[in-house]
């Protein structure tokens, strides 16, 4: 059974075993492997939002939800990040910073993520992510640092594919957005 304490206390463990992300992989596996578990101990997902469960300087959990349809612009972090997906599907389209410009990105290959499935991203990955399916998408995501700290992160136009500095402000209107075209999908019913 999903614990958010434990599963807490066993990716610090596995930080603390190995500050990469491959012991916190395996944590994030092991979670996902029994969607129904953790959906149960977090809830069923009702509508978009990045939903804090733990945070500090080396270490971040999140529960993501992404709203139908739901596209955010290619970014970056920063620091490593495992992804494990409980419910729904999400695609990622990883970028790479193309050489002689001034911070413009190209496409660079893509993974997509289902139910039960846990996945890597280094410190130096550059991936937009969108939920392809007509349902929310639920995903822990641990991140190798303080999440939150927007400092020395980036994000790229989603036209003209030029770097700019990350706004977390902009990253929150974009699921207030998606829920709006969510609620007014489902005919204006409670999310």
């Amino acid at each position: 059974m999903f614990d958010l304490e434990q599963f807490t206390a066993d990716c610090r463990a596995a930080l603390a075993a190995d500050k990469s992300h491959r012991h916190v992989r395996e944590v994030v596996a092991r979670a996902v492997a029994d969607p129904p578990s953790v959906m149960k101990a977090l809830g069923e997902p009702k509508c978009a939002g990045l939903y804090k469960l733990y945070q500090s300087h080396d270490l971040t959990v999140l529960n993501i939800v992404w709203a139908p349809m739901m596209t955010i612009m290619p970014h970056n972090h920063a620091m490593w990040a495992v992804i494990g997906i409980y419910t729904g599907r999400e695609d990622n389209i990883f970028w790479r910073r193309l050489s002689g410009s001034s911070g413009k990105v190209e496409a660079a290959g893509a993974q997509a993520l289902c139910e039960g499935d846990a996945a890597l991203l280094g410190h130096d990955i550059i991936h937009s992510v969108t939920n392809p399916i007509p349902r929310l998408t639920g995903a822990l995501h641990v991140y190798g640092g303080d999440y939150f700290d927007a400092t020395h992160r980036s994000e790229w136009d989603p036209e003209t594919l030029l770097e700019g500095p990350f706004n977390p402000e902009r990253a929150v209107r974009r699921f207030e957005e998606a829920n709006a075209a969510f609620a007014d999908r489902q005919g204006g019913h409670d999310r």
